[in-house]
């Protein structure tokens, strides 16, 4: 990777022998594991059995969960607050594991769209609650910096699974109480 990096650095018409270039492709070989490392990561490992039956059946929310990914198209950074809900159907899972699925699958290159989903897919299939609300809203890189250039537009997403997507009181709710 490291030489793909001084190859890059030459093309776009530096010297990767300078001072200020010589380690730079060491540091982005791993910055980009990183903020890849959700690919290698087993979701399965992440609830590692943390799931506990409870007799509770209202909503839980974990809000404003920072996250940072990067858009497929450009390799070009997004990132913001996601906010996911779920109603227990008897088990709830350790609150610590909803921040982490989100890394998961925001440490991968990504879309708006299909990161949101995945978090939804995975609660629902990992806690099989009767409901998953996930709601995210990012700021694009690739839509301040190049392109159309609006600093200041922030797109949201949504995925609504079971009592979330059926009932519109539930869904209401859960607005609700992500607002600010």
């Amino acid at each position: 990777m490291q030489d793909t990096i001084r190859r890059l650095l030459r093309e776009l018409g530096e010297d990767p022998s300078r001072e200020g270039l010589l380690d730079t492709p060491k540091r982005v070989e791993k910055s980009l594991k990183f903020l890849t490392s959700g690919y290698a990561v087993d979701v399965d490992s992440i609830i590692n059995g943390a799931l506990f039956s409870v007799e509770y059946n209202e909503m839980v929310i974990v809000r404003d969960i920072d996250f940072y990914s990067l858009c497929e198209h450009h390799m070009l950074p997004f990132f913001g607050k996601a906010h996911v809900a779920y109603i227990p159907n008897g088990k709830v899972v350790g609150l610590s594991k909803i921040p982490r699925i989100v890394d998961v699958f925001a440490r991968r290159l990504q879309v708006q769209e299909r990161l949101t989903s995945q978090i939804a897919e995975c609660l629902t299939d990992s806690v099989k609650p009767m409901g998953v609300a996930v709601v995210m809203e990012a700021s694009h890189l690739c839509k301040a910096m190049r392109g159309v250039e609006k600093q200041n537009s922030v797109t949201v997403t949504s995925a609504m699974r079971g009592v979330f997507h059926s009932d519109a009181r539930t869904r209401q709710e859960f607005l609700q109480l992500i607002k600010r």
